[in-house]
């Protein structure tokens, strides 16, 4: 199957928004915690500095890999795991795999 030029771009945004440490160690977090979570206490359970924290959870939600969501006058993030299930099968995908039938490119789309 080909690429569009269209998937090829969105997917590139995928594996640039994973290209830092710092947002793979944000994404575990809040997957492992299962949970929406301030940009505080993602501060500080990882030590990292807040600009930090806030710098990765907005590439992360460009993307889609987190939603945002408000309370009061506050944001939580929390992991989109129907986004992050398509990450492996778009991976596949550039490797010259099938597409699996649970993959949703709508999903992840900004």
């Amino acid at each position: 199957m080909k690429i569009s030029r269209d998937d090829a771009t969105t997917w590139a945004t995928w594996f640039q928004a994973l290209g830092d440490p710092s947002r793979i160690l944000i994404l575990h977090l809040l997957a492992t915690e299962g949970r929406p979570m301030a940009v505080g206490e993602v501060t500080d359970t990882l030590g990292l500095a807040q600009s930090t924290v806030s710098h990765h959870l907005a590439k992360l939600a460009a993307v889609r890999f987190v939603l945002v969501e408000s309370v009061g006058n506050s944001n939580r993030y929390r992991v989109n795991a129907p986004c992050l299930q398509c990450f492996p099968s778009a991976a596949e995908m550039v490797m010259g795999g099938r597409v699996p039938a649970r993959f949703v490119k709508a999903t992840c789309t900004t």
